[in-house]
C-alpha cells in the first residue's frame, strides 16, 4: 500500500489544499492529511477545529483521513509508514523554502520522499493568510473555502466582534 502524508496548519483548509489532496489521491492508495501542532505560528482556529473542517471537509473521500502530529514530519511519517511527503506549491516563490525542507527531510531519513504537487492554476493565488485577511474585513470567502469553513469563520468574526464590544463598554 503506498500511503503518503500531506502535513499542514490548514489554518483554514481552502479550496486549493482540497484540489491537492485530490490530487495526491489519484496517485498513492491513501492520502493522511495531518495537521501541524506549530508553536511558533499564531493560529486562527484551536487544533480541534481545524481538524473538525477538515473532516467534514473530506468525508466524501474513501481514501483520505485526517489526524494531527507533535514534532517532526519525518517521525510522524515513520509512526503512519507512509513512503512520501505531499507538498502544494502554488508559485515560484514557494519552490525555495519547499526544496530546502525537502532536502533536511531527505537528511533525516533518506527513504521518505517529498512529491511536490501544483494545485489547478485557479488556486495559485490562495493561501490560508489570505482567505482569513479576507474573512476579518467581511468579504465573501464562499469561492475559496467548503461551505463548514465558511461558517466556522463567520462564527469566530462574530465571537471577535462581540469581544471588541465588551471591551469598549469597559471604558
Amino acid at each position: 500500500m503506498k500511503r503518503v502524508i500531506y502535513p499542514g496548519t490548514f489554518d483554514p483548509v481552502t479550496n486549493g489544499h482540497i484540489d491537492v489532496i485530490k490530487r495526491a489521491m489519484g496517485l498513492f492508495d491513501e492520502v493522511i492529511v495531518t495537521v501541524a501542532r506549530n508553536p511558533v505560528k499564531s493560529q486562527m482556529f484551536s487544533l480541534e477545529d481545524r481538524l473538525f473542517m477538515l473532516r467534514e471537509s473530506l468525508s466524501k473521500f474513501d481514501n483520505v483521513y485526517v489526524d494531527s502530529f507533535n514534532g517532526l514530519i519525518v517521525d510522524h511519517a515513520k509512526q503512519v509508514k507512509a513512503i512520501g511527503i505531499i507538498r502544494g506549491l502554488r508559485a515560484v516563490s514557494d519552490f525555495e523554502y519547499e526544496f530546502q525542507m525537502a532536502l533536511m527531510n531527505r537528511k533525516l531519513d533518506e527513504n521518505l520522499r517529498t512529491i511536490f504537487l501544483m494545485p489547478n492554476e485557479k488556486y495559485t493565488y490562495l493561501n490560508s493568510t489570505i482567505v482569513r485577511n479576507l474573512a476579518v474585513f467581511d468579504g465573501d470567502v464562499s469561492d475559496f473555502v467548503p461551505p463548514v469553513v465558511v461558517n466556522m469563520l463567520k462564527k469566530k468574526n462574530k465571537s471577535i466582534a462581540e469581544k471588541k464590544q465588551e471591551v469598549r463598554e469597559d471604558f
